[in-house]
């Protein structure tokens, strides 16, 4: 066996021998000229593009077989700036149709390349000639095909100039490579980029790369990778009139927020906005993409449905989506009404630039709905954005124990918010719908809630300035906390001075509660308020300041007939005042003194000017008070010493 492999290897010996000595003679006898004017047509012929080269040319067959031309500009289709230029392109030489005195390149690496695509109003580029050329030069049956089986960019620049939208983009630091299709129809490429600050690994495969450039049908998958946001997808691609896909796509991010921000996109608020993936069924027609069957994740919030993205000169959205649980607390944790102390209307300036940004048109559904502390039933949401205004309906919501319904509109001018708010609460508890929406926290029962406010502003604090329009509250069953006036009347209508006692204690029960307040320029004037309950009766007029939040109310308390044995019930005058969250309530003190029986005599005695001054002269003479009598005159006129 040995000697069999050693008479076998002989002849292998000799023969790569051969070819080496045939290899380096090869080199010797080369025709130059004749080799580079060869390379230079395959790559016109591959590319449609034609070679201008302004620097060096390197021509090499042993070791490496390979000539490299520097400084080269490719153009094509009668362009007068080259749609490629690179600093050094090389182009591999096959070894074996090099020894039969054949030039066919194997594989073209580019090193800094710079590519300029120039896009114009119609749709066609600068590189529309080289697509054109690749895609006849290609196809079966076409004559003299020739191809690379790969060609390598390493450290190129890509600029992207979109005439129609204005858009102007540039990648660098390109390194790719591109699995040319010589054999197989199917073209592949794969790499990394840099895109605004961020590396970006992607990859790109068509199954039929010959009817791709071509505008027909074929399968292609796509995939980018960045720290920002993830993107695949999975489908069909055609381009007879105008860019058509199909297929599965996928999108992940860590922040949503940084990845709209790296497109460009401005992004409302501070809060929320940070998981998100997508996984829909997608089809693409020009600018405009449909997706259905989506499964969408934002912030923990999941929902389904399907959604149109469209760039028409500018980019909407619409939706139409379904959730079980939506929490909305991320998007108005930053919307900060009050400031510190929660007494005051906060004064920071709104953010209404990212009402310009989009168009929004959205119908969500969700099973419950959480907004900061409020909790919603099941409820039916509109949004819609358009020219910077927002208006978002609530069709119908299960709120407070009742149902709510409703819109608000937010309408920029400048930096001023123009708002108005409509909302209409059925049957709702009042203790939590009173607290959360006004900061009152002293009522409680059942009732019916009517609002129509308009207010504009730059800050909370202008809105409450500016505040206009109605509320009315019908109420039942329920009670005012924090003091009992049953329990005031009666020890005021036996002893008027012996005092309140603690007026801050207690609550008074009511049947049935009316509220009617009209608002002019945050100034809130009591209409009508009438609190009929089983023994007392209140009723107040006044009005309210929304911007320093504060009561300044007279009102008067009375209990009813059936509580006083049927004669007239006794009636009392009171005070409230001060602030919304804890004013403070006090009877009138004159109303007390009349009740009493020793003291009113008193008062009207010295309403009397005959007795009050005999009182004030009796006063006088304990005190040795009173005004001193005049000094007698001398004879002279002077007044004595």
């Amino acid at each position: 066996m040995a000697q069999g492999i050693k008479r076998l290897g002989m002849p292998v010996a000799s023969l790569f021998g051969a070819a080496l000595i045939g290899l380096i003679s090869t080199s010797w006898f080369l025709n130059r000229d004749a080799l580079r004017q060869a390379v230079e047509a395959q790559i016109r012929a591959v590319t449609g593009l034609d070679l201008v080269v302004s620097g060096a040319i390197d021509v090499s067959v042993f070791p490496g077989s390979y000539v490299s031309f520097h400084n080269v500009g490719l153009k094509g289709g009668g362009t007068t700036d080259p749609a490629l230029q690179v600093e050094v392109l090389t182009a591999n030489l096959r070894l074996l149709p090099l020894l039969l005195r054949r030039f066919e390149i194997a594989d073209v690496m580019m090193l800094r390349p710079h590519i300029h695509v120039v896009r114009g109003s119609t749709g066609d580029s600068n590189w529309t000639p080289f697509v054109e050329r690749i895609a006849r030069t290609m196809k079966p049956g076409a004559e003299n095909q020739v191809s690379f089986s790969e060609i390598r960019i390493q450290d190129g620049v890509l600029k992207y100039e979109d005439a129609a939208s204005n858009v102007k983009e540039q990648l660098g630091d390109i390194d790719l490579s591109l699995a040319w299709p010589s054999i197989s129809r199917s073209f592949a490429a794969t790499g990394q980029f840099d895109w605004r600050g961020e590396r970006v690994d992607g990859s790109i495969s068509a199954s039929d790369f010959v009817a791709m450039l071509s505008g027909d049908r074929s399968g292609l998958k796509a995939r980018l990778v960045s720290a920002p946001l993830k993107l695949a997808f999975d489908g069909s691609v055609a381009n007879r009139t105008s860019l058509m896909m199909e297929g599965t796509v996928t999108v992940d991010s860590v922040s949503l927020r940084n990845a709209l921000r790296w497109m460009g996109q401005q992004v409302p608020g501070s809060g929320g906005f940070g998981r998100f993936a997508l996984k829909a069924r997608a089809n693409v027609v020009g600018a405009s993409v449909a997706l259905t069957n989506v499964n969408v994740e934002l912030d923990g919030n999941v929902a389904e449905g399907v959604m149109t993205v469209a760039n028409n000169g500018r980019q909407t959205l619409q939706a139409t989506l379904a959730a079980g649980n939506l929490d909305f607390t991320p998007y108005i944790s930053t919307v900060r009404l009050l400031a510190s102390g929660a007494r005051d209307w906060n004064r920071q300036l709104f953010d209404l630039s990212s009402l310009s940004a989009t168009d929004l048109d959205m119908r969500l559904s969700a099973a419950r709905v959480t907004v900061g502390p409020t909790r919603l039933g099941r409820t039916a949401l509109g949004a819609n954005l358009r020219g910077g205004a927002l208006a978002l309906s609530v069709g119908e919501a299960q709120m407070y124990g009742g149902i709510a319904k409703g819109s608000i509109g937010i309408a920029r001018s400048d930096t001023v918010a123009d708002v108005k708010a409509q909302f209409q609460f059925t049957d709702v508890d009042l203790q939590t719908c009173a607290s959360e929406l006004f900061g009152i926290t002293k009522l409680s029962g059942r009732g019916n809630l009517g609002v129509s406010l308009v207010a504009s502003g730059a800050s909370p604090f202008g809105l409450a300035s500016s505040l206009d329009g109605t509320a009315t509250l019908n109420g039942h069953d329920g009670a005012i906390a924090g003091f009992n006036v049953e329990q005031l009347l009666k020890r005021l209508e036996r002893r008027p001075l012996s005092g309140g006692g603690n007026l801050r204690s207690g609550s008074t029960p009511y049947d049935h509660l009316n509220v009617s307040v009209r608002f002019n320029d945050g100034i809130a004037t009591v209409e009508d308020i009438r609190v009929d309950g089983p023994t007392t009766r209140l009723t107040l007029t006044g009005t309210a300041s929304v911007p320093a939040r504060e009561y300044d109310l007279k009102g008067v308390a009375s209990l009813t007939s059936a509580a006083s044995g049927g004669d007239k019930g006794f009636e009392l005058p009171f005070v409230v005042q001060g602030p919304w969250d804890d004013p403070l309530v006090f009877p009138d003190p004159e109303s007390l003194i009349r009740r009493s029986p020793g003291a009113a005599p008193l008062l009207d005695a010295v309403k009397d000017r005959k007795t009050r001054d005999a009182v004030r002269s009796v006063i006088e003479r304990f005190t040795g008070g009173g005004p001193k009598p005049a000094a007698p005159e001398t004879a002279d006129g002077a007044k004595a010493n």
